[in-house]
Formats: C-alpha cells, sequence, structure tokens
C-alpha cells in the first residue's frame, strides 16, 4: 500500500533584522527598555547627540529643561523619592556634570535611586584638557554607589543596564554613566538585557533566623522597649509591616526626619519625632529605654548627639539592609543585616501580644509638658507677628495631611515636619544628611511631575528659595502645578537662631535683603500673593491650594522666631532646651 506524500518545499531560514542604532538612540531605547518615561536635564555640546536623538523620542520620553543641571538633579530626587522609581537626569560634560555633584551627592547619603548620564569630550581628547573636559568619574566617584565611563557605543545597552540595577537594588543610590561624544555618534547592534546579578555586589543580605530570634527576645523580655524607624522602612515598602509589628508589641515609635509618614502622624504609638528639634519625649525616653529597636536608620549625630551619652542603658536591636552601617556609629547587641521589609515579616511571629500602657503614656506626658512650654505658642500664637508654625498647622488642615510636603534645610525644615499631620506614606521630601539649601523648589517639581494628581507643597525658605530661584522658569515653561510657600524671616534662620544662642547674638552676614518674590513669580507668568497679617494668613492659603497651576505665597513671619525644642551639637539628647 502506497501513501502520498506531499513534499513542501522549506522554507529558506531568515536571520532576524539587525537593529542598528547610533549610540545616542542606544541610550534612550535603553531608558525605554527600564520603563523610564521621565527625563531632567540641560543641553550642551558633549551631550547634543543624544539631545539630537530624543527629538524623535518626545512622544515616549518627557523631558523637563530645568534651569540648572543642580535643579535637574534634585528634581530627579523628587521624583524618585514620591514614585520608588529612579530618576534620570541629563547633563553636558565639564560645567554641566559638575553641576550636578551636590544632587549627587544629596542622594547618596539619603538613600535614593538616581541614574545620571552625562556627555563627554572624544575619547581621543580624554586628559588633554580639552574644552569642558572634566575627570567626571574621579569628581563623582565617593558620592555615588557606581561611575562608568563609556568610550565605545557597543557598551551602552549593558552599562545603562548595569546602572538601573544598581541604582534601585539593596540600599538605592545614585550611578552615573559618562559617554564619550563618538561613543554617542558611533552605529552598532542594539540588544538589550536587564542586569540581575553582579558578581561579589550582594544588594540584599540574606536574612539569618537567628539574629531575628535573638531580637525578638529581647523585645519580648523588655519592660520600657522604644523603636525609631527611619527611611528604610519606606525603601523597603514595609510600613504596613512596621504597622503591624509596633502594634501586635505594643512598641512606642519615634521617626527620624526621613522616615517621617512611614506611619500616619496621630497613630497612638507614634511618639514624634527624635533627634536635635525633636519632641522631648523621645529624647528623654532614648536614654531611660530598655531596649531600643533601630529600624533602617543610621544613627546619625543629628539623632544621637554625643555618642557617649546615648542610650548607655539600652539593650540595642538595629535592622539595617547596609552592613556598613551596622556598629559604625553606635555599637549594637542584636544586628539584623537584611532587607527592613523581610526582617519585620520575619519578627512579627516570633513577639509576643503585650502592651506596655504606663510607658507609652510617659511620652505623651513628656510631649504634655512640650506642648504647654513651646507648641501651643508656635501652633496659636499669642504675639501679632505670624509664626511659622502657625501657617503649617492652616496648611495641614485644609490639605487634611493628605499632601506631599517638600522643604529645604533650616528652621522652616523642621517646623514643616513636626506640625503637618502626615496620612500618607511618601509624603515627606526633605534633604537629610547632606542638608542642601536649594533642595526644595526643583525637588517639589520633579514630585509633582511623578505625581501629578497629587497636591505637592513646598515649604521654603526665603533663603534657600534663592539658590534655586530660576526652576521658577521650568515650572512656568511646563505649567508644573507645584504651589509654593516661602517663610520669609528675611534672615538665614537657622543659622541666626545658633548665632543668637551661641555667639552673643552677633548676626554675622545672616540677614537679607530681599527681592519682591511675588513680583517674580509674576514676572515668570506665575501667580502669586503676600500675607503680613493674621486675619489673612488662612484665606490667602485657602487660594493658593485651589488656585489651578503653580502659585507661590509669601508669608511673612517674625525675624527672631526660634525653634524648640532643640538639643545643643554636641550635647546628650536628653539636654534638650525648650527654651
Amino acid at each position: 500500500m502506497s501513501v502520498a506524500v506531499e513534499i513542501k518545499e522549506k522554507e529558506p531560514k531568515t536571520e532576524p533584522k539587525k537593529m542598528l542604532v547610533t549610540g545616542a538612540q542606544g541610550v534612550l531605547l535603553s531608558l525605554l527598555e527600564e520603563g523610564v518615561d521621565t527625563i531632567f536635564g540641560y543641553p550642551g555640546g558633549a551631550i547634543m547627540p543624544i539631545y539630537d536623538a530624543l527629538y524623535d523620542f518626545s512622544e515616549q520620553l518627557k523631558h523637563y529643561l530645568v534651569r540648572h543641571e543642580q535643579g535637574g538633579a534634585h528634581a530627579a530626587q523628587g521624583y524618585a523619592r514620591i514614585t520608588g522609581k529612579p530618576g534620570v537626569c541629563f547633563a553636558t560634560s565639564g560645567p554641566g556634570a559638575t553641576n550636578l555633584i551636590t544632587g549627587i551627592a544629596d542622594a547618596q547619603i539619603d538613600s535614593t535611586p538616581m541614574v545620571c548620564i552625562t556627555g563627554q569630550v572624544f575619547s581621543h581628547l580624554l586628559g588633554t584638557d580639552a574644552f569642558q573636559e572634566t575627570d567626571v568619574l574621579g569628581v563623582t566617584m565617593p558620592v555615588t554607589k557606581w561611575s562608568y565611563q563609556v568610550t565605545r557605543a557597543e557598551e551602552i545597552p549593558e552599562a545603562i543596564a548595569k546602572a538601573f540595577y544598581i541604582a534601585t537594588s539593596g540600599r538605592p543610590g545614585p550611578v552615573l554613566i559618562d559617554i564619550t561624544k563618538d561613543a554617542q555618534n558611533a552605529t552598532f547592534e542594539f540588544n538589550y538585557k536587564k542586569w540581575k546579578k553582579i558578581t561579589s555586589y550582594i544588594p540584599v543580605p540574606k536574612l539569618k533566623l537567628a539574629e531575628v530570634e535573638a531580637a525578638a527576645e529581647l523585645i519580648n523580655q523588655a519592660k520600657k522597649p522604644f523603636v525609631i524607624w527611619g527611611q528604610g522602612v519606606l525603601l523597603s515598602h514595609a510600613e504596613e509591616d512596621f504597622k503591624a509589628f509596633i502594634e501586635k508589641a505594643g512598641l512606642p515609635a519615634a521617626w527620624t526626619i526621613l522616615g517621617l509618614s512611614g506611619l500616619e502622624t496621630e497613630h497612638p504609638l507614634n511618639v514624634g519625632m527624635l533627634g536635635m528639634h525633636g519632641n522631648y519625649g523621645p529624647n528623654l525616653k532614648t536614654n531611660e529605654c530598655d531596649v531600643l529597636i533601630a529600624i533602617g536608620m543610621r544613627f546619625d549625630d543629628r539623632v544621637t548627639g554625643d555618642l557617649k551619652r546615648y542610650a548607655k542603658q539600652a539593650k540595642i536591636i538595629h535592622i539595617e539592609i547596609d552592613p556598613a552601617e551596622i556598629n559604625k556609629n553606635v555599637r549594637v547587641d542584636v544586628a539584623v543585616n537584611a532587607d527592613a521589609k523581610e526582617a519585620l515579616q520575619a519578627l512579627l511571629p516570633l513577639v509576643e501580644q503585650r502592651e506596655h500602657k504606663e510607658w507609652v503614656q510617659s511620652f505623651f506626658d513628656a510631649y504634655k509638658i512640650e506642648f504647654d512650654k513651646v507648641i501651643r505658642e508656635q501652633l496659636y500664637p499669642s504675639t501679632p507677628g505670624l509664626q511659622m508654625g502657625e501657617a503649617v498647622r492652616i496648611i495641614s488642615e485644609l490639605t487634611e495631611g493628605k499632601a506631599v510636603l517638600v522643604t529645604d534645610v533650616g528652621q522652616h525644615q523642621m517646623v514643616g515636619m513636626r506640625y503637618y499631620n502626615f496620612k500618607e506614606t511618601r509624603s515627606n521630601i526633605t534633604s537629610g544628611g547632606l542638608g542642601t539649601m536649594g533642595f526644595c523648589l526643583p525637588a517639589a517639581m520633579g514630585a509633582k511631575v511623578g505625581a501629578p494628581d497629587r497636591q505637592v507643597i513646598a515649604v521654603i525658605g526665603d533663603g534657600g528659595f534663592q539658590m534655586t530661584i530660576q526652576e521658577l522658569g521650568c515650572i512656568f515653561q511646563y505649567q508644573i502645578g507645584v504651589k509654593i510657600v516661602i517663610l520669609n524671616n528675611n534672615f538665614l534662620g537657622m543659622v541666626r537662631q545658633w548665632q543668637q544662642l551661641f555667639h552673643q547674638k552677633r548676626y554675622s552676614f545672616t540677614e537679607m535683603v530681599n527681592p519682591d518674590f511675588v513680583g517674580i513669580a509674576k514676572a515668570y507668568g506665575i501667580a502669586g500673593s503676600k500675607v503680613t497679617e493674621r486675619e489673612y494668613l488662612q484665606g490667602q492659603i485657602k487660594e493658593m491650594l485651589e488656585h489651578d497651576g503653580p502659585y507661590l505665597l509669601e508669608v511673612v513671619v517674625e525675624k527672631e522666631e526660634n525653634v524648640f525644642p532643640m538639643v545643643p551639637a554636641g550635647d546628650s539628647v536628653a539636654n534638650i532646651r525648650l527654651d
């Protein structure tokens, strides 16, 4: 029996089409592969090929032309802090790259994921002091998680994939890719693979159950336990795990300035801010607790004060992802080197259901003393002049604690974080470790771009505002609806406070003669108003919040208002001043 079989000729194999692109196009395609849709930057000669390619990617990649590269870095930080995604910024070589340094250093110490891409002179000119050449790798190496120079177009996809992996894994931070102009111009076959592993780089340490069990044993035995939490709780998305942990074990908890908003302000176990301008109770109780549990924080000097007099009576537990931070400043009894979320999830079933009612109440008893001596007058002043605290209180009330508050550094920063009643996570954006004046305005701009549906309010001092005032141009051009509140005391307020308290009121070069801020805003096409009297304050804030688009409100406050409580620099946290 024969069977007829139809024989088909084999179709010739076709090779997949090679995608030949320029290095500049490869940069943008790589960003798209990483899910990037927003870039902050400023063009220049050495990065011009990338900007030329960007012209054809405008529908996929939204670029914001900042007015200074430092503003671009801070905007990328604000975007990253509110979205949890890495911020991306571009700059050219030489001064463009060096102008990024402050923002990069700020991101490094505050663990903010950021990918910076800089143009560089042609590779054959490297080391010749060519026009606008700077050794950007040498300059940025101390303030980045990783920096790399690309001299061949073929390196671009791998370098960018590696950059995103390093920036976002483990303890986040900034990275920088410096790309020579010839690498941007050359063509190559584009192929992109996301990076998943780097030999010898262990971003998330393996959790050791023995460490968790030892921590649980100390917590279960404690009579006066106390938790301090930092930004690690937010970075690991552990807010709910953290809340469940402190509620089960009945633990009073205080926050560092970067940990703020990880737990709603009014939670019954939230005992407030600690550190130099922190609440009376948390600072005093640090030196009274028997077990101190630190989660996702690094024992900064503004938190600890004099290390020789810091929590010497307590057993200390430190949950921290970065091994370099453990035992760096404070010797601990139990170190849990792990991601905060993973550690808290392992710890939760091991801790006992407890209540420490009298101990928790003692924090609020201390707060009552503080309220009567300091806080009442800051929030509900009897003096004719406006106070910073009352402005923040009204903003908090009118926004129901749901806005994003962005602050610079100084008196307004401390007041803003102390008196805004945060209801939602990732609502506090500030410069913590570096304390960068000029951070607020561009960071608020980036935050609003990252969360256009949220109300973003920049609370800023008159000094810091003028350091990056040019970003009003970017806000105007793209109609970024950030609300700007300048608390104007015509001083560099925090420095003046130190001069008053510790330098016999020798106000050396801290008084400022300021311009017409509202007039400047209007010159940029931004609506604004100025308030000097209490009867108009609430109405003006309400008008600002209801305005469609960006708005600047100048609030003229008392010139010599001080921020208390205060722990003098280098003193014990127990020696906290209320006046």
